[in-house]
């Protein structure tokens, strides 16, 4: 039975669902328990579960992180929760040079399963350092897994799948799609972490996203598809690792490809996919693997949002731009 949930409460109860499977999993951030999170993703979790088990700690995010990795290294799998994406930066030593360093600086030995929740991205008319999007700055860093649901149901596996996992996941929730509904199956079987997926069929071009571009990557194919043309979408859903060989045969199929994502062209995770995808595909492509991403600068004021983020038009402006070579 699949039941109709909004991408904030998939996160809820596939929270819920793993305090209650495993003891050794807790939950730490600033506001998670008595208030249940600023997006109330973690509504109700403290209440049932104590204050042990769900953990309202000091506004320090190294702090936080810090413990973390200590926790795990006692055998707990500890979820934390940062506010918000510009707040990571604090803790962003921790991450890199201690939570993504440890299983190779130990042999092996020493795993951290630690899952490190990030709400990230525009589109909610929030002040500064609240709409950032660091995906890139996590995945250049070896050790750590990046993944991004865009919709609840891969919002419920994928934080199951996370929480299991023996590795570190930076875990980025597109807030802007916290409110969007769609149907979870709990009793499904999920498919792996890091395996891209086509969520709509084409044969002209592909659109690759992930996190909150994919919905917008629908919408530009729905708008295409009246002028004629078949964009196939594909969601990425992770970004470190990335799964190039679905984009690949994607794009052995579709001869184009538009990389779309919030966080800024420049040296973005789509300068990678592009890059590779050239070196893979060089006599099977059309034309040039085009970008569509936020400007490099900094993010600006709520009132200007809406120039600095991918919209229908940016995208289909690209579209036309490779169905022209």
């Amino acid at each position: 039975m699949a039941d109709k949930m909004a991408l904030a409460k998939a996160i809820n109860e596939s929270l819920r669902h793993a305090l209650e499977s495993d003891p050794k999993v807790l939950i730490m951030g600033e506001d998670v328990g008595k208030l249940g999170g600023v997006f109330r993703v973690t509504d109700g979790l403290q209440k049932d579960f104590g204050e042990s088990r769900v953990i309202d700690t000091p506004l320090a995010e190294s702090g936080i992180v810090g413990t973390a990795i200590g926790l795990a290294l006692r055998g707990y799998r500890p979820v934390v929760e940062i506010q918000f994406d510009g707040f990571v930066f604090p803790a962003y030593d921790q991450i890199v040079t201690q939570l993504a360093k440890m299983h190779a600086r130990s042999l092996g030995k020493v795993k951290l399963p630690v899952v490190v929740r990030i709400p990230y991205g525009g589109g909610i008319g929030a002040v500064e350092h609240h709409s950032e999007s660091p995906e890139a700055l996590f995945a250049h860093v070896s050790g750590l897994k990046i993944v991004s649901p865009s919709n609840s149901s891969d919002a419920y596996w994928m934080m199951q799948q996370a929480i299991q996992s023996d590795d570190p996941v930076i875990f980025f929730e597109p807030k802007r799609r916290y409110w969007d509904k769609a149907e979870v199956n709990k009793e499904a079987i999920p498919g792996p972490l890091h395996k891209a997926q086509v969520v709509r069929e084409g044969t002209d071009l592909t659109l690759a996203a992930y996190g909150p571009m994919v919905k917008l990557c629908q919408e530009v194919a729905d708008a295409a598809a009246e002028e004629g043309r078949n964009l196939e979408v594909l969601d990425l859903r992770s970004v470190s690792p990335l799964d190039f060989d679905s984009v690949q045969a994607s794009v052995e199929k579709t001869r184009r490809l538009i990389v779309v994502h919030e966080a800024p062209v420049f040296f973005g995770s789509g300068a990678e996919i592009a890059a590779r995808i050239t070196e893979r595909c060089f006599y099977h492509l059309e034309a040039p693997v085009l970008r569509v991403g936020g400007y490099h600068a900094p993010y600006p004021p709520a009132r200007l949002e809406e120039e600095y983020l991918p919209n229908l038009d940016r995208v289909l402006d690209a579209v036309d731009r490779s169905l022209a070579y």
